[in-house]
């Protein structure tokens, strides 16, 4: 099986990303695949789905949960955020949804009710991680709150949504804040306090080699070598390598096991399976665990070859 013919051989959100990852194909190419995200297949049902109060809903999930987890999914899919369709799509959020300012992140409320804008996020560092990543990608970075984000910091150099009852970090809460962070940087240019708390939180997670206690060295959670797509926000191996990827330079060496753990979970016929899916975004990406994932191979083979392999 040729493998990057089977990747082109589906949804624009993962063809535009082949080629630009895995092809070096060139900006006209490219900006072509990536112009069908909003107008086919994923990037089109989610902008399809949205509510008329900008919201998007799930039987069952909070809306504020379930608009969380389709906008990273969005993100994630690389749509163009300058589409005048996606524009429109985030003017509404911003327009007609604000956070619960009553100390809690458990609704998500129109305006006139007060609280905080959509894109400035609420209590939470994990669920602000995400609103400050997706918000920077659709052009509301809201600065305010990557401050926020870098004064929670812990001492070892990650977050916790426990925190300051809990002084140690946790795996899942900072990488969802390195890649606000992250957006962040992108969006709004260098910021000395921001680079420091990333390369303070990347310090965190290379310590343990992405995946073992600093105590005793052993393994954190099987469920860090089991990728899922989309991850929400739990940690895996493949979502913190790809984290490392987009934020560029050389890979570290302490990356070394994390990496070898993606390769040996790469299948006979080349591709790598869905170990894990989350619920509560609305439109899923239709990948049943155990089967092969085209959004997984994307992932491995674009860190794969990062690494240089």
């Amino acid at each position: 099986m040729k493998v990057i013919d089977w990747l082109m051989d589906s949804d624009p959100a993962i063809r535009w990303q082949v080629v630009r990852d895995l092809r070096d194909a060139s900006p006209g190419e490219i900006a072509a695949e990536r112009a069908r995200v909003a107008r086919e297949g994923l990037g089109a049902e989610i902008l399809r789905r949205q509510e008329t109060d900008g919201s998007w809903r799930r039987e069952g999930a909070p809306k504020w949960l379930s608009t969380l987890f389709t906008l990273q999914l969005l993100r994630a899919a690389g749509v163009d955020s300058g589409d005048p369709e996606v524009e429109a799509a985030m003017t509404r959020a911003e327009t007609n949804l604000r956070w619960n300012d009553n100390g809690g992140c458990w609704d998500v409320r129109p305006a006139e009710t007060g609280g905080n804008g959509f894109f400035e996020g609420e209590e939470e560092p994990c669920i602000n991680g995400g609103v400050l990543a997706f918000g920077s990608y659709f052009g509301h970075p809201e600065e305010r709150l990557a401050r926020r984000l870098v004064s929670e910091q812990l001492e070892d150099g990650g977050w916790n949504c426990e925190a300051p009852g809990s002084r140690r970090s946790s795996f899942h809460t900072t990488i969802c804040v390195l890649e606000g962070l992250l957006e962040c940087e992108r969006a709004v240019g260098h910021a000395p306090e921001v680079a420091e708390a990333r390369r303070r939180g990347e310090e965190y997670l290379l310590k343990r080699g992405l995946m073992r206690r600093l105590s005793n060295g052993e393994l954190v959670s099987a469920e860090f070598l089991e990728p899922a797509f989309p991850p929400r926000y739990h940690y895996d191996v493949l979502r913190a390598l790809d984290y490392f990827r987009a934020a560029g330079g050389e890979p570290d060496a302490r990356i070394r096991e994390a990496v070898g753990v993606i390769e040996s979970k790469r299948q006979a016929d080349g591709r790598w399976i869905l170990d894990r899916a989350y619920e509560t975004a609305t439109v899923e990406v239709g990948e049943p665990v155990g089967e092969p994932s085209r959004w997984n191979t994307l992932r491995a083979l674009r860190v794969l070859r990062w690494w240089g392999r």
